[in-house]
């Protein structure tokens, strides 16, 4: 049997840290480690307890989630990191990617996408909210065809859509060459076109988008 994934959580707020730790406690493949309720403190745990993934609230007293991660990302310590924050804000998204960050998880859906979003980091994927998603399900069609109008995934050329739905899947460049039989030079240069077509721009927007969409496009649609 292998051992539970080990877990530091930090987040200000002794309430919030005690029911993310009770919710994620229930899985039996998971172990809380410890807590902190600041910056230092958490920057403390993960050099001390060695977590495999540490909860960052981005707006914690003395230093920051960001903070906290620039700091692991700087002195390369061995964890995966997802961030907690009560705001879509699309800056702190590009820079917590800047840093290495994995997941990124809206606090008031914490307790449904928790336990997932660990699990998708442990595995070497990204994971962000459903809730962060800036296309409402309900506005979106049922039908196949229409979702692929509307998201304009119909422009893509089969080879860009399964660069896509890789990037959905957390997966690098090289896995993606391999799995495509093609080059690393070729899969960024889908990248570029699937930005182009799709109209994204910004260093972080195309991972952002797939995974916004994560389920549609791993349905295939």
């Amino acid at each position: 049997m292998s051992e539970p994934l080990s877990i530091v959580i930090a987040d200000d707020h002794p309430v919030f840290r005690t029911g993310l730790r009770q919710i994620i406690e229930r899985d039996s493949t998971l172990q809380v480690l410890g807590e902190a309720g600041n910056g230092i403190e958490a920057l403390e745990a993960i050099r001390s307890l060695q977590p495999t993934i540490t909860l960052l609230d981005l707006h914690m007293p003395i230093l920051g989630g960001l903070d906290v991660a620039a700091t692991v990302n700087r002195e390369r310590l061995h964890v995966s990191l997802l961030v907690l924050t009560m705001y879509d804000d699309e800056d702190m998204f590009n820079e917590a990617m800047e840093y290495g960050v994995r997941g990124y998880i809206l606090k008031d859906s914490a307790a449904l996408d928790i336990v997932r979003g660990i699990h998708a980091v442990a595995e070497g994927r990204y994971f962000i909210s459903p809730a962060l998603s800036r296309i409402p399900a309900k506005t979106i069609p049922a039908t196949h065809a229409d979702v692929e109008t509307r998201l304009h995934l119909d422009l893509l050329t089969p080879s860009e859509l399964h660069v896509l739905r890789c990037i959905a899947e957390g997966r690098k460049s090289t896995e993606m060459a391999d799995t495509l039989s093609i080059s690393i030079r070729t899969v960024e240069r889908h990248r570029e076109n699937i930005c182009r077509k799709l109209e994204l721009s910004g260093a972080y927007v195309l991972v952002r988008f797939a995974l916004e969409h994560r389920e549609l496009l791993i349905r295939g649609c």
